[in-house]
């Protein structure tokens, strides 16, 4: 079993410090709900590099809201729940759709600068998105934009004090409550920062796959966290791999977004044929997990490594002007996005479960909070609609806040100590298990899943639980025990559901099953996995 705290510490003979409000990682969603907070509370954001190091950084498409006259909150949440593939709540939609306006013009009056056509916003679509609803940034810089305007207010905010290249290894809490967190600063002293309400936004767990679109900070440390700590985690079994990163020789996993389909870009696989038609009628604005699949197909089919994006039919000046991110990036590597076909493959994009939450953002752990990708709101369901994490993350954040103004001060209380004793130091070197642990989920966890090799991965995952009795005392020691975490969660809940759905693709079961599987699963340390029911 995974241990409660993955350190020994006696809590009480740490030195401590007391905060109104803890914000745990940065991103859209800590930067806006730091902002947020310190309207009205002191506020400690602790991120474990620096607030411009986030997921959000790297987002292109944009950020998805109702500001057209044409669209509406009726269409935006029939296109949310269509792609969460009848797992989403209902009630958390209704909430996205009707609150996202008044959040993009929060992100406006913190600084963010979208683009604009004519003096109105410049409105795009993408995948499986019946309206143009996608307002962008600097052509396909949204998430770079984003940070950059919220992270430059945080730091002029006088009750918002930042302590960058921190580590939370674990949350302190006494009776079902989260009193705060214990963190290693950067000499590794460990100290006991005491909160009236903590906020985990600490982003997904990309780093489970061996290639993937996030930054190398994405380990699934809060999904961690808050399992330890007691609260549900929920529906991790649905991992969305995205369609189109670059596929290149000496060049990381970039994204190449969306939205370069949703203006007119085509798919082709390496004897140069279009081949969307054979698997969806929406083509290749298909929801993204089928889009994935089919280019898996089609590199099996050809036996290649990856397809082509095909966006030559604009002219090179309309490719600059729109996509100057990807323009610039694909050219570094001799690639021309207006002439050349870019190859391209999938890769782990982005966690649709995580920590459950209720419709205020609160966890099943008191004054314990989770906002952004960490988060399972309900919104997503099994699969994410492109452009809606952004508008999660800001919708969330101010209703958290709308819950912390109830909150009662915490009250004194004496911290049980966190002590096993462990003396044993890890053997083989964490970047070997690190490495082994994504070729495992790669192999039998990624996007074509089977009962015979989940159940293998599964056992070769649980074979690393040793690491839990040894002695941690680095950052990256932290980090693996937390993807170990999220891999044994993810590969056990794809084992569990017997049924193909959004995110999670079965080939022994290869269709989905409403009768039985419309439902969520859901893993508590203490009591194992139950599983939880969507409301209708």
């Amino acid at each position: 079993m995974i241990p409660r705290y993955l350190v020994d510490v006696d809590i009480n003979e740490l030195p401590q410090v007391h905060i109104e409000v803890m914000v745990i990682g940065a991103g859209i969603a800590g930067l806006f709900t730091a902002i947020k907070a310190s309207e009205k509370y002191k506020v400690l954001m602790v991120t474990k590099k620096s607030l411009l190091d986030s997921n959000t950084r790297y987002a292109q498409g944009g950020i998805a809201a109702v500001i057209s006259d044409e669209d509406s909150p009726a269409y935006h949440r029939q296109d949310t729940l269509i792609a969460g593939a009848g797992l989403c709540s209902p009630s958390a939609v209704d909430v996205l759709v009707h609150e996202g306006p008044e959040g993009v013009k929060d992100l406006i009056h913190m600084g963010t600068q979208f683009d604009l056509e004519n003096g109105e916003f410049a409105l795009t679509k993408e995948g499986a998105h019946s309206q143009r609803r996608i307002l962008h940034a600097h052509g396909d810089a949204t998430g770079a934009e984003i940070v950059r305007a919220l992270s430059e207010k945080t730091k002029q905010d006088p009750n918002i004090e930042i302590w960058d290249d921190h580590f939370v290894i674990d949350l302190i809490t006494e009776d079902g409550e989260c009193l705060g967190a214990l963190v290693q600063k950067q000499d590794g002293q460990k100290v006991f920062v005491k909160a009236n309400a903590t906020i985990l936004c600490t982003g997904g767990a990309g780093q489970l796959y061996r290639y993937t679109t996030n930054p190398d900070i994405a380990t699934g440390d809060g999904i961690a966290i808050a399992y330890r700590a007691g609260a549900l985690i929920q529906d991790v079994e649905f991992i969305q791999f995205h369609p189109t990163a670059l596929c290149y020789p000496g060049a990381p996993r970039f994204l190449v977004s969306e939205a370069v389909r949703g203006e007119g870009a085509i798919l082709r696989n390496i004897k140069g044929e279009r081949f969307m038609e054979k698997y969806h009628h929406q083509l290749e604005l298909a929801p993204r997990d089928i889009v994935a699949r089919a280019i898996v197909n089609e590199m099996e089919e050809t036996r290649s490594t990856f397809v082509y994006i095909d966006f030559t039919h604009e002219s090179e000046e309309t490719v600059k002007h729109r996509f100057p991110t990807i323009y610039e990036f694909c050219l570094n590597y001799g690639l021309d996005l207006s002439s050349d076909w870019i190859p391209v493959a999938p890769a782990a994009h982005y966690m649709m479960g995580g920590v459950k939450t209720d419709l205020y953002g609160e966890t099943e752990v008191r004054r314990l909070f989770a906002c952004g990708e960490v988060s399972s709101t309900g919104v997503h369901g099994a699969n994410r609609l492109a452009s809606n994490s952004l508008s999660e993350a800001i919708v969330f954040g101010r209703r958290i806040l709308e819950r912390i103004h109830q909150l009662k001060p915490l009250e004194q209380t004496d911290v049980t100590a966190v002590n096993n004793r462990r003396t044993e130091h890890a053997q083989q070197p964490i970047v070997e298990k690190k490495l082994k642990l994504q070729k495992i989920m790669l192999r039998y966890a990624g996007l074509k899943r089977t009962a015979i090799g989940l159940q293998k991965g599964y056992d070769e995952l649980r074979r690393q639980l040793s690491i839990f009795d040894t002695c941690l005392t680095k950052r990256e020691d932290y980090e693996f025990a937390n993807l170990l975490t999220c891999a044994l969660l993810t590969t056990q809940a794809a084992l569990i559901r017997e049924e193909s759905r959004g995110g999670h693709y079965r080939e022994d079961f290869a269709e989905k099953d409403d009768l039985l599987w419309r439902k969520h699963t859901v893993f508590s340390r203490e009591h194992g996995i139950t599983e939880g029911h969507i409301d209708v």
